[in-house]
Parts: C-alpha cells; structure tokens; sequence
C-alpha cells in the first residue's frame, strides 16, 4: 500500500508516515488526553448504552480512541477499522479486539452497528455528504453516530494542509451535513475552548495562513513539531480544559473551541 492515499482530487488525504510520531504522543499529549474524556462524556448522553452490542471506530488509527471505546462498552463488539496496515499495526498494540483494513466506502458494512465513531476523520475526505450517508447505511435503525472534527476555518494554516485536512466546519455546516445525510442531531457542541486564542496566534506566527493545493514536502516534520510540547505547559493545558467533559456529560454546548463534537441518531 502506498504511504499515501490520494483522494479523488489528487491531493494526499493522509500520510502513513504520520502514525509513528502519533502513537508516541497520544498518551501523554493533553489534546488526545482530552479529546478522550469528551468522547466519553457524549457517550453518557446516549439514553441507554446498555442496549449497545456493536461498535465500530471508522479511521481508528493508531487504537487510542478504540481502547477508549472499548473501556466505555465492556461488554458490546468493538471493531476498528482504517484504510492503513501501518495505524493498525500500531493499534493493535492497545486493543485487543477486531480491526480491519478497508475504506469507509468500500467497507461492505450494512446496518451492523449501534454506535459508530469518526474522530477527527471527516475533515480528511473530500465528499463529506456521501461519507457521512454512507456511515448512516452501516447503522442499524435507531443507531448513533459520534464524530469530532476540527473547528473555524479562521484557524486553517499550513498544518492543515500537511495532515491533509480539506475544511474545519463552523458548527451549522457540521449540523447541514448531518442533516442532509439522514441524521437527527440530539447534541453538538465545540470543545477545546481554553485554546483558541493560543492555536490562532501559535498558527499564524508559526506555520502561516497559506493553504496550497498539495501537501509540504516536510509535513511530516511540521506534523512532529506540533505534538512536541513542554511538560509543564502540556500539564497546565490538560489542566485548564478538565471542566470541559462534565460541561458535556449535562448536554451543555460550550463557548467555543478548536474543535466540534456532535452525537447523531439515524433518522
């Protein structure tokens, strides 16, 4: 497989290269930390998650978030799946359960799960409509899905590019799309809020507010600056966004933030 998947534009939706410097960070880096602690407060939100059985992590990456998922839901089937050998290679160190190499669109799932995530998946693709119709036909009826995505295209820099972002959302596109593809939205809200003015002057002094068509040739090198972070300063931030989760877990749609997260049901 290639190390990079081009979409049908050309343009690199992802880099393999990225995994490694990713698995390193994300148990101790305060945004996947955190991240992690708001995805797990949303689940709270779903009227009765004992009824969920099936599980299913589309983009699972390097398994940080599907362990997760995999602690929440006990005693449901979690699956992972991502286009990359490389990311479930890396996952399957950290869960134990299925993962499966396949393409969201070419996956075959049809109406097997209760709950499907999509972290920070969604902003890679460049038809997010179809995606997210096609997520809804892997979802029995009455199934949820919870995605996060980044959020304000004010904060689009040259990092963006280099991780193969094609769009951050405002939180009514989020919500169109949603709708548009068949979803009932029961919550949407943003989150990171503490760090919106460091990522809007740390982006713009350090990478820029260009936004070329293909990806740098050191993206892989921006990627791994980015993630590098002082103790300190990581604990302080870690800190700063703990009220955040139980905002979430009493359905309260915070300020703002760096990012979106929204909890959809098949309508």
């Amino acid at each position: 497989m290639s190390d990079l998947h081009q979409s049908v534009s050309g343009r690199a939706t992802y880099s393999a290269e990225h995994f490694d410097p990713l698995f390193e960070a994300e148990s101790r880096h305060f945004w996947f930390r955190s991240r992690n602690r708001c995805i797990a407060a949303a689940t709270r939100l779903i009227p009765d998650p004992g009824v969920i059985k099936d599980v299913l992590e589309h983009g699972c990456g390097t398994g940080f978030v599907l362990a997760e998922l995999q602690r929440l839901f006990p005693k449901a089937r979690v699956m992972g799946a991502d286009l990359f050998a490389e990311g479930l290679a890396l996952a399957r160190q950290r869960f134990s359960g299925p993962l499966v190499q396949t393409d969201l669109m070419g996956s075959g799932f049809r109406e097997q799960f209760d709950l499907i995530g999509l972290f920070d998946v969604l902003e890679h693709l460049d038809d997010d409509l179809k995606v997210l119709r096609a997520i809804r036909e892997q979802l029995r009826p009455s199934g949820r899905l919870l995605l996060t995505v980044p959020a304000h295209m004010a904060l689009w820099s040259d990092y963006d590019v280099a991780s193969g972002h094609r769009r951050r959302y405002s939180r009514r596109q989020l919500e169109a799309q949603l709708s548009a593809a068949g979803f009932q939205i029961e919550y949407c809200t943003a989150f990171m809020f503490a760090l919106l003015p460091l990522v809007f002057v740390r982006r713009r002094l350090r990478w820029g507010c260009s936004s070329p068509l293909n990806e740098p040739e050191n993206a892989t090198e921006r990627i791994k600056s980015e993630l590098q972070i002082h103790p300190l300063l990581n604990r302080a931030l870690e800190l700063l966004l703990r009220p955040e989760p139980p905002c979430i877990a009493r359905r309260r749609r915070l300020p703002g933030g760096t990012s979106l997260l929204a909890l959809a049901v098949r309508r």
